[in-house]
Parts: C-alpha cells; sequence; structure tokens
C-alpha cells in the first residue's frame, strides 16, 4: 500500500490553493472549487468530502481538508499541545507551524501507531469513523463516495482499505486505543474535530465520548477546539 497515494486520494492534495497556509488555506481552496456544490467539491477535495453529510457540507462550505494535508493537522495539534503543556495563557499563544518539527512526535509521517502501524492510517480511520458518527448516510451520499473512489487513482489494496472503514460502525474507543502515547491522541482529536459538526447531536457525543476515552485534559479539548474553529474561520 502506498500511504502518499492513499491520502492524496482522501485528501485530495494538490486541488486547494497555494495562496492562504494553514487549515483555513486548505479549507478555503476547497470552498473556492464548489460551484457545483456538494458534487463539485468532492470531485476536488477528494473522498473525505464526500463523506461529509449534506448538513455539514452546508454549514462548513465545503471546509474539508485539501492542500496540506496531515502535515498542517500535526503543527496545529503541537501548537495547542505545546500551550497547554506551558499552560500559556491564550492571549499569549504562539502562531501554529505550518507543519510540526520533526523531532515533535507530532509528525504523522514519522510515526506508528499502538499496533506498529503508519500514523497517518490512523488519522485516515479518525477521520473516516468521525465522519460516521451522525449514524447516516443517505443513497446520494453513498452513490457519491462510490464514484469517488472508483475515479480515484487509488490501488485496489488502497481502495479497499477505505471501503472496510466505511462499513465499520463509528467507534471512538476503538480508534482511541490507535493511540500510542497523548501527542498522538492530540492529533487524532484535532483531525476528528475538523469533520465533525458540534451543531449535530450525534456529533457531539462522539467528541465527548472520543475526548474521554482519550483521556484528554479539558483545558487541552477547549485548545484544540478553538484552534479548529479558528482556523476554519479564517478559511
Amino acid at each position: 500500500m502506498d500511504v502518499q497515494r492513499l491520502l492524496d486520494g482522501f485528501l485530495g492534495n494538490g486541488s486547494g490553493s497555494k495562496s492562504k497556509s494553514g487549515l483555513g488555506g486548505m479549507a478555503g481552496g476547497l470552498a473556492s472549487n464548489m460551484p457545483g456544490g456538494l458534487m463539485g467539491g468532492a470531485a476536488a477535495g477528494g473522498l473525505v468530502a464526500a463523506l461529509l453529510s449534506s448538513k455539514k457540507a452546508r454549514k462548513l462550505g465545503g471546509k474539508a481538508l485539501t492542500y496540506g494535508g496531515l502535515a498542517v493537522l500535526g503543527g496545529l495539534a503541537y501548537k495547542a499541545w505545546s500551550d497547554h503543556k506551558a499552560n500559556r495563557p491564550e492571549d499569549a499563544s504562539t502562531a501554529a507551524p505550518s507543519a510540526p518539527p520533526a523531532d515533535s512526535g507530532f509528525d504523522p509521517a514519522r510515526l506508528r501507531d499502538s499496533r506498529g502501524e503508519d500514523f497517518r492510517l490512523t488519522l485516515v480511520r479518525a477521520m473516516v469513523s468521525a465522519s460516521l458518527a451522525d449514524g447516516h448516510i443517505n443513497a446520494d451520499e453513498q452513490a457519491l463516495i462510490d464514484q469517488q473512489i472508483q475515479s480515484s487513482d487509488l490501488a485496489e489494496d488502497e481502495r479497499r482499505f477505505i471501503s472496510v472503514q466505511l462499513d465499520r460502525p463509528a467507534d471512538p474507543i476503538a480508534i482511541a486505543s490507535l493511540c500510542a502515547d497523548e501527542p498522538q491522541a492530540t492529533e487524532v482529536y484535532l483531525a476528528s474535530l475538523v469533520v465533525l459538526d458540534p451543531g449535530v447531536p450525534g456529533d457531539a457525543r462522539y467528541k465527548q465520548r472520543l475526548g474521554d476515552a482519550l483521556r484528554l485534559p479539558d483545558d487541552l479539548r477547549r485548545r484544540l477546539e478553538r484552534e479548529v474553529e479558528t482556523a476554519l474561520a479564517e478559511a
């Protein structure tokens, strides 16, 4: 399995704009490619855009992950975690790096999860599980997801990996068990927040259960939630 190719198909890397950096730039790149609504956004933004339900797509304007990929998530997670550990006041918070330091424990490409697998796959699992938290995929959404998988450049084993994740029920406990340490738990929580809609009851419950299973302190959870909210608002 080519993990980078799988990520490109899942996140739609390369479809966003390089004019803005960070999660806001990634989100804005996808949103700018959504003249056709959800269908247009999914085509531009990869499978993760197709996984968003119609209510989430309307709320977020198609703000799924595109340009920058998991490195941007790692940078945001590293910032929130560092601020938390330093007990840094919010108004003294530093800017998030575009990517986490290589030796920080937040660079997904360098990490292995609790089972010894590539941690980038754990983040994909986390985002798929979170996207299914409301427990409902309608026929149109399923058709769009199937279309995205079939039209992608993914190899058969990569398509199978995605299909297996989609067939599993949303399970925050199982996702949490894949994290080897608190930095990994921090990244998983933040990646899940990107696709969760706190205004949907099922998503809100999933977020609470995931945070509890990851054993993240309340202060760290709040910092991560603010990082995502701020970044998406700037898209």
